[in-house]
């Protein structure tokens, strides 16, 4: 049965690596439907952090392949229940329809989104939450006009204790036993 996963990868900044970590998704048929790269907590190590809804045997085993990849320390993956994330959602609309506490600047409160710009003729509006409530606000407000919008892709921090620097130190600690 499909459900959504979060892929966390782990891997050295070197140009190309991306590229090798989608090619595994693509060759497998595993669509992507968020993805996001930054640093991580550790100097040098980047994070890419991918959901796809798949089976969860067909993930395992493209886990497990991209940990073979090189300039890829580790990969995780996760269920919803056991991470922690977040999307950011920015929406361009027009200035006037927020003007005198209309029913625009009521939608922006209730979804508790913060007005980030304005300028004589458009507003640029944020809101962080699950993309289910990002989604909300975009239907309630494409009504008054939205000029722009764009969704990040997901971050996400895991509730497990366990931190990456354990994972790599049992790694080194493996390579040195062999």
């Amino acid at each position: 049965m499909k459900k959504r996963f979060t892929i966390s990868v782990f891997s050295e900044n070197r140009a190309g690596i991306l590229n090798r970590v989608t090619i595994m998704f693509t060759r497998r048929k595993i669509n992507i439907t968020s993805i996001a790269v930054s640093e991580s907590e550790i100097h040098d190590i980047y994070r890419h952090t991918i959901v796809v809804e798949d089976e969860e045997d067909r993930v395992m085993k493209l886990v497990k392949q991209l940990e073979k990849q090189i300039d890829v320390h580790k990969a995780f993956y996760h269920t919803d229940e056991e991470i922690v994330y977040q999307e950011i959602a920015l929406y361009k609309i027009p200035t006037g329809v927020l003007a005198h506490g209309g029913k625009a600047e009521r939608l922006v409160r209730a979804h508790h989104a913060r007005v980030l710009a304005v300028a004589p003729e458009f507003t640029v509006i944020e809101k962080t939450g699950h993309k289910e409530e990002t989604q909300a606000l975009f239907d309630e407000l494409k009504p008054f006009g939205i000029l722009e919008f764009v969704r990040s892709g997901r971050v996400a921090i895991t509730k497990p204790m366990k931190e990456l620097k354990d994972y790599l130190d049992e790694l080194e600690t493996a390579s040195f036993v062999k």
